[in-house]
């Protein structure tokens, strides 16, 4: 096993439990750390003087916490959201929201400093690629924010959690299925893979690869156009991973996992909300196993389009029923403090 240094929260409790055998100490040491890390959240060795000086030692040098300090927070005038701004170890920046909804807490997680993808009504993709983050950067956030609901004191926990911050989680595939593990672990946070869903604009390979590993947690793929064309110019991949790629990675998911996909649509006023828009949507997802988020747009500086109105929304949404087709329409939370879906994007 290579001695290179790796940051505590980047392993797996296996992986963990094989580090700490291989320096010589018991596997219920490997158990302790673990329990300190994700049940009692330490940030600190100085809390674990239970452990061996030697071993404490050790890991301190070898097994680094993930400090992910808060830069900014904001809080929506909603009531329900807050965005923490948090800084990385090379002095880049990524956002994370909490939202709460009724009986349940979510987490929107970054899973990149900035995003390859170019969308462009997306305020991340506006800003660029930066670097993929690590599994313990995007554990990190969740560990920050469930520190923060203990810390209200109401007895809330972290639930949800969804992949759908800053950054395209297929393009940073091996960190986001370790973190995945990580947050499900039993012994530790507990989420159920239920409880977790991962939004990609697209990247075939990455859904065929959750395919074939059975990976159970929920899928999202942001559509925005039922055409080729109209796609591919609202989001640049699509010229990568064609709608017909796409539609087929989709379909050997759905068929080989027999299970749903939300297919996500920003509504945007005057280019993808009319009711020849709807049938083109009925007709590309009619029979499969697919559920539609619809997303009036939120505002970002480098694209001047509008949202759709309510009564275009609801008008989507019965032409979507005709074809069999159940759908809903996001609720609009944090957008004062630009913590809406597409919103999220840092300094540069």
């Amino acid at each position: 096993m290579s001695d290179v240094s790796v940051n505590s929260h980047d392993l797996t409790r296996e992986a963990l439990r094989r580090r700490v055998v291989h320096w010589g100490f018991s596997p219920v040491h490997a158990a302790r750390l673990w329990a300190y890390v994700y049940l009692e959240h330490a940030e600190t060795w100085a809390v674990m003087p239970e452990l061996p000086a030697r071993f404490r030692a050790r890991a301190e040098k070898e097994l680094p916490f993930t400090r992910l300090p808060v830069a900014t927070e904001t809080h929506s005038g909603d009531g329900f959201t807050r965005k923490y701004l948090l800084s990385l170890a090379d002095d880049r920046r990524i956002e994370t929201v909490l939202m709460r909804f009724t009986g349940r807490v979510t987490a929107c997680i970054s899973s990149q400093a900035g995003c390859a993808m170019g969308c462009v009504f997306c305020a991340t993709g506006q800003m660029g690629f930066a670097r993929h983050l690590t599994a313990g950067e995007i554990v990190a956030q969740a560990l920050h924010v469930n520190r923060v609901l203990g810390a209200n004191h109401r007895g809330e926990r972290l639930r949800n959690i969804v992949l759908m911050g800053m950054g395209e989680p297929l393009h940073n595939y091996d960190a986001v299925m370790t973190a995945t593990e990580i947050l499900c672990d039993t012994a530790g946070l507990s989420l159920g893979t239920k409880q977790i869903t991962l939004s990609t604009v697209g990247v075939v390979p990455g859904i065929i690869r959750l395919a074939d590993e059975a990976r159970p947690i929920h899928l999202a793929v942001s559509l925005h156009g039922a055409t080729q064309e109209e796609r591919a110019a609202l989001v640049p991949v699509a010229k990568k991973w064609p709608l017909d790629e796409l539609m087929a990675a989709c379909r050997y998911y759905s068929d080989k996992l027999q299970r749903r996909i939300f297919y996500e649509w920003t509504l945007i006023a005057g280019r993808n909300d009319s009711t020849e828009s709807a049938h083109a949507v009925g007709r590309l997802l009619q029979g499969r196993a697919a559920q539609v988020n619809l997303i009036p747009l939120n505002p970002t500086a480098g694209y001047g389009g509008a949202p759709t109105g309510q009564e275009a929304a609801r008008r989507f949404q019965q032409i979507l029923a005709e074809y069999g087709l159940p759908s809903t329409v996001r609720q609009r939370r944090g957008i004062d403090i630009a913590a809406g879906c597409g919103q999220l994007a840092t300094p540069r």
